[in-house]
């Protein structure tokens, strides 16, 4: 049996293996409004992808749900903190973050599928570092690394910054996985030594290092930043790296476009 997908990114190191796979075409079935579907998304080169790891004598933690399939010597245990009070902790967490209470962790060593889908995957490693993420973009990581909530330094910036008042945040030694909204290539990174890079939108996907965030006015009056057209500024300052996807705002407008039915004759 031939394989349908390519693996298009892939890490490695004595203890796991993560690919990202890309199905090049989906054969479909015999429902004609999924065929449809599928000759719309394949024209418009949308492919359906999926991560796969490979545990040697190792544990990854992901989030709830993901899982798809699983092959191999491999336990499962959930990490949700011990008793009500860990339960309720991890509960607010995921209301914070977009993300799951309960994190499975995968012990030992196989394979494992998680679940596909149209969306994109970026594959980060970390070295004794932390990278804060926007909300609902963590997916699975080397249990090596921490996932935990960053609160933001300032309320008005996280109020009006679109950002909320938590993120999420990873930190340690070793790979995770990140579901993001545009393909990798369309991401752009700033690394800044005490430098400010701004951002007029909420697109700004990661920031690694020691970099602040809060919201300013584009110029020193409200009168001045109403007349340049732009306002409010999320700015980030220190040193690191901050990586946003300049194209996201284009997909989110063109996802708002409304498309009138024409009438029945």
């Amino acid at each position: 049996m031939s394989e349908s997908f390519q693996v298009i990114s892939f890490v490695e190191n004595e203890n796991i293996k993560i690919e990202i796979l890309e199905y090049q075409s989906l054969g479909g079935n015999d429902n004609f409004s999924v065929a449809e579907k599928l000759y719309f998304a394949q024209k418009s080169n949308i492919k359906l992808r999926q991560v796969r790891i490979t545990l040697k004598n190792s544990s990854l933690t992901a989030e709830a749900g993901a899982l798809q399939i699983m092959k191999g010597n491999i336990t499962l245990k959930s990490l949700g903190g011990a008793g009500a009070k860990g339960f309720l902790k991890g509960l607010a967490s995921s209301v914070l973050t977009n993300e799951s209470a309960i994190k499975p962790q995968y012990q030992g060593s196989g394979v494992i599928y998680l679940e596909p889908s149209f969306k994109h995957y970026m594959i980060f490693e970390l070295d004794n570092e932390e990278i804060i993420a926007d909300k609902g973009l963590f997916y699975c990581c080397e249990s090596s690394v921490s996932v935990s909530v960053q609160a933001m330094k300032n309320i008005s910036s996280a109020l009006v910054g679109g950002e909320g008042l938590f993120q999420t945040k990873v930190s340690g030694s070793g790979f995770c996985v990140f579901e993001i909204p545009v393909p990798e290539e369309e991401l752009v990174e700033f690394e800044i030594q005490n430098e400010m890079v701004q951002v007029d939108g909420n697109f700004t996907l990661f920031r690694v290092g020691n970099i602040d965030f809060t919201v300013e006015k584009s110029t020193k009056s409200i009168f001045g930043s109403v007349a340049s057209g732009e306002g409010l500024l999320q700015t980030f300052r220190g040193t690191g790296k901050v990586i946003i996807a300049p194209t996201l705002p284009v997909y989110n407008s063109l996802a708002n476009v409304f498309t009138p039915v024409p009438p029945k004759k």
